[in-house]
C-alpha cells in the first residue's frame, strides 16, 4: 500500500505526466508564480499510487524522511522538522480582508495591497533550485453539493505527500476545475531556495524553512499565501487556511457553516441512528470524542471526522455536514491505548509522523502511547534519550497524518456526498468550575450564546469567584476569517432559516475539579453517557430541570450504573453557585464590549437573561 488511499477517487492515469492545464485560468496563474518564484521544474500532481512511492523515495534518499520498520509499522515515515518550525504561527498569521472592520478584534490583519507587495518581495526566487509541485485537491467528496475545490503550489515534496492523505487529490479534480468547478487558489514555499540570485548552490538541509514566516489569507479573493513553514497547517493550506479561515467567509457570503467541529454517528441500542457535531478548543478531549469507545451496554459510536465540519440546510430543511478532509492530522502525545484505542489501530501502518521518537526497532513512540517508556530512544531532535534524560522524547505538538479510511470506527457514510443530517450540535471548554457536565440550550439564540462564550480557565478560582478565562468562541478563535461578531450573527440567521429544522445545541464540561483538585468525572468512553441522555432529550424520553444557565438533567436522569460517584460528587458536577455565576456574566459583557456595536442584540438578550434568573 502506498500513503494514498485506495479507496478514495483520488488517483489519475498514473503513466501519463501532465504539463499543464487546458483551464485558461489555473494555467495563467501557474505561470505567473513560476515566474515569481523561479523553480528548477513544474510538477503536476495526479494523486497516484506511484507518485506518493516516488516522493516517499525522493525524502527518505535526502535524508528529510526516515522510513519505519516496515514489520511494526507498513510504509511508515518519520519526519523531523527544525526546531523553529513545530507549531501554527498565530502572530504571523494574516487576515487581510478590504475593511480592517471585517477583521475584526481577535485576528491581525494586514492592508491588502501593502501585504501582496510584501509578500511579492519574499516569494521571488524562493523555489530555485527545487521543483514546484501543482497539487489539485477537493475539500468534501468529490462533486458533492458541500465540497469545494483548491489548488495548492507548493515546493514542498513532505507538503504533498501529506496533502494526498488529508485531502481527495489529483487528476480527477484538475478535470473539474477544467470544467468550469471553481477553485481557491493557494500559494506555499518553505522559504529555502537551494540557489541564489548570483547562481550559487547551497545543500539541501533536512527540514528547509525560514525564520521570516507569513500565513496570510486573501478572504476576498478567496486566496492564500503561505512562506517559511513547511508544518502543519501552515504549509497543509487545505487544512485551517481554506477548510476554517477562507472557508467561513465563503460560508457567510452562501449561507452556510465551516466550523471546527469533530462529526460521529450514535447507534442507540434500539437502532436509532443520530449524528452530532461539537467544537471543543485545544486539549478538550475533541480527537477522542470522535473516535468514542461507550462503557453503557447496548451504544455504539462511529466516526465521520475529527477536526473540521462544514454544515448547509439540505432541501428537506435539515442541516447537514460533511468532513471535509480524508485524513486525520492528530496530535501523538497523550494518544494511546488507553485514553484512545482507536486512534492507535488507525496507525498500523501507511502513516506520516511528524517530531515523534524513534524506537531502536524502528518503530516509533511518544509520551502516553504507552504507560512505561522504552530504556533508549532517538528524540524528536535526533538525540539520544533515555528515561533520566529530564525532557520529553516527543515534541508537544508532534503529530501523525493518517487516512481517515484506516479508522477502525469510520462510519459507512462519512463520505456521503450530502452529508449527514445533525441532530445536535454539541459545546465543551475545559472548565475547572462553575460549567456543569451538561447543559441544553433553550433555543437556537441560546444555544448561539453557549457557543459565543467557550472558554477554558488560565487560573485557578479563588474563593468562589471564576478564574481567569481564555476564551475560544465556536473553538473558532484562531480560525475565523472575519469579525467574530459578525460570526456569531451568521449563526443567528442560519437557525432562523432553519426553523424548527435546528438541531439541539449543548454544552458539556468534562473538566470539572472537586475539593481536592481532582476531576469528578472519570470522563473517556464514561461521556457516552452523556451522549445518551442527549440522544433521550432529542428522542423525547429523558427528563430535564430548568435552571438560570440552562436545562440540566433531572435526578437520577443521567444513567450512572456502575459508577463509582458519590450524590455529593454528583451534586458536584451540576452545581450552580449564583455569585461565581454572576462574576461570569461580568466576565462575558466585558469580552462583548470589545467587539462594540457589532455583537448581536440577540446575544446581550441571553446575557441579561442569565442575570435575571440568577438573581430571581
Amino acid at each position: 500500500m502506498t500513503l494514498t488511499n485506495s479507496s478514495r477517487q483520488t488517483t489519475g492515469d498514473a503513466n501519463s505526466a501532465r504539463t499543464g492545464s487546458t483551464d485558461p485560468n489555473l494555467q495563467a496563474w501557474v505561470d505567473e508564480i513560476a515566474r515569481l518564484t523561479e523553480p528548477d521544474a513544474i510538477v503536476w500532481c495526479d494523486g497516484s499510487k506511484r507518485e506518493a512511492n516516488e516522493l516517499s523515495k525522493l525524502l527518505v534518499a535526502s535524508g528529510q524522511l526516515i522510513r519505519l520498520n516496515p514489520e511494526w509499522r507498513p510504509n511508515s515515515f518519520l519526519a523531523r522538522t527544525n526546531p523553529k518550525d513545530v507549531a501554527r504561527v498565530e502572530n504571523r498569521t494574516f487576515i487581510c480582508s478590504n475593511d480592517e472592520a471585517d477583521a475584526g478584534p481577535t485576528n491581525n490583519w494586514a492592508e491588502p495591497s501593502a501585504m501582496r507587495a510584501e509578500l511579492r518581495g519574499v516569494f521571488a526566487g524562493c523555489m530555485r533550485g527545487r521543483t514546484m509541485y501543482i497539487v489539485p485537491f477537493s475539500m468534501g467528496p468529490l462533486g458533492g453539493p458541500i465540497s469545494q475545490l483548491g489548488v495548492e503550489i507548493t515546493d514542498s515534496p513532505y507538503v504533498v505527500l501529506n496533502m494526498g492523505i488529508m485531502t481527495r487529490m489529483g487528476e480527477t479534480v484538475l478535470t473539474m476545475i477544467e470544467a468550469g468547478e471553481p477553485w481557491v487558489h493557494t500559494v506555499h514555499s518553505v522559504g529555502y531556495p537551494l540557489v541564489d540570485q548570483s547562481g550559487i548552490t547551497r545543500p539541501e538541509v533536512e527540514w528547509p524553512c525560514n525564520d521570516d514566516k507569513y500565513i496570510v489569507q486573501f478572504p476576498d479573493t478567496r486566496e492564500v499565501w503561505s512562506y517559511g513553514s513547511g508544518y502543519g497547517g501552515n504549509a497543509l493550506l487545505s487544512k485551517k487556511s481554506f477548510a476554517l479561515r477562507i472557508a467561513s467567509v465563503m460560508g457567510r457570503d452562501e449561507g452556510w457553516l465551516a466550523e471546527h467541529m469533530l462529526l460521529i454517528k450514535l447507534i442507540s441500542p434500539e437502532g436509532g441512528v443520530f449524528h452530532m457535531a461539537a467544537a471543543f478548543p485545544s486539549a478538550c478531549g475533541k480527537t477522542n470524542l470522535s473516535m468514542l469507545r461507550p462503557t453503557i451496554p447496548g451504544w455504539k459510536v462511529e466516526t465521520i471526522g475529527d477536526d473540521i465540519a462544514w454544515l448547509r440546510q439540505g432541501e428537506d430543511g435539515r442541516l447537514w455536514a460533511i468532513n471535509p478532509e480524508a485524513g486525520f492530522f492528530g496530535v501523538a502525545p497523550g494518544t494511546g491505548e488507553t485514553t484512545n484505542p482507536t486512534a492507535v489501530s488507525t496507525m498500523w501502518g501507511n502513516t506520516i509522523f511528524t517530531n515523534v521518537a524513534l524506537r531502536d526497532d524502528g518503530d516509533v513512540w511518544w509520551e502516553g502511547l504507552t504507560d512505561k517508556a522504552p530504556d533508549h530512544l532517538i528524540d524528536w531532535q535526533g538525540k539520544d534519550w533515555t528515561p533520566d534524560s529530564g525532557r520529553t522524547a516527543a515534541h508537544p505538538n508532534s503529530r501523525f497524518t493518517v487516512a481517515a479510511a484506516q479508522c477502525p470506527s469510520i462510519a459507512d457514510d462519512w463520505e456521503a456526498a450530502g452529508g449527514v443530517p445533525i441532530d445536535a450540535i454539541v459545546f465543551g471548554g475545559r472548565r475547572a468550575t462553575n460549567v456543569p457536565l451538561v447543559a441544553q440550550a433553550r433555543s437556537w439564540k441560546h444555544g448561539v450564546f453557549m457557543g459565543a462564550t467557550i472558554s477554558s480557565e488560565k487560573t485557578a478560582a479563588a474563593d468562589g469567584i471564576v478564574g481567569e478565562l481564555r476564551r475560544d468562541p465556536f473553538a473558532m478563535l484562531p480560525f475565523c476569517g472575519y469579525n467574530m461578531a459578525d460570526y456569531w450573527g451568521h449563526w443567528l440567521k442560519v437557525g432562523k432559516e432553519l426553523g424548527t429544522n435546528a438541531p439541539a445545541i449543548f454544552q458539556v464540561n468534562w473538566f470539572r475539579k472537586g475539593a481536592d483538585g481532582g476531576f469528578i468525572w472519570p470522563g473517556f468512553g464514561e461521556n457516552s453517557r452523556v451522549l445518551e441522555w442527549m440522544i433521550r432529550r432529542i428522542q423525547g424520553t429523558a427528563d430535564a430541570i430548568d435552571t438560570p444557565i440552562g436545562l440540566l438533567p433531572a435526578e437520577d436522569g443521567l444513567n450512572l450504573d456502575g459508577l463509582d460517584l458519590s450524590k455529593e460528587a454528583v451534586d458536584s458536577l451540576f452545581a450552580i453557585d449564583q455569585t461565581s455565576w454572576l462574576a461570569e456574566c461580568d466576565l462575558t459583557e466585558e469580552y462583548f464590549d470589545k467587539f462594540g456595536d457589532k455583537v448581536p442584540p440577540a446575544l446581550r438578550a441571553e446575557l441579561a437573561s442569565v442575570r435575571y434568573h440568577l438573581k430571581d
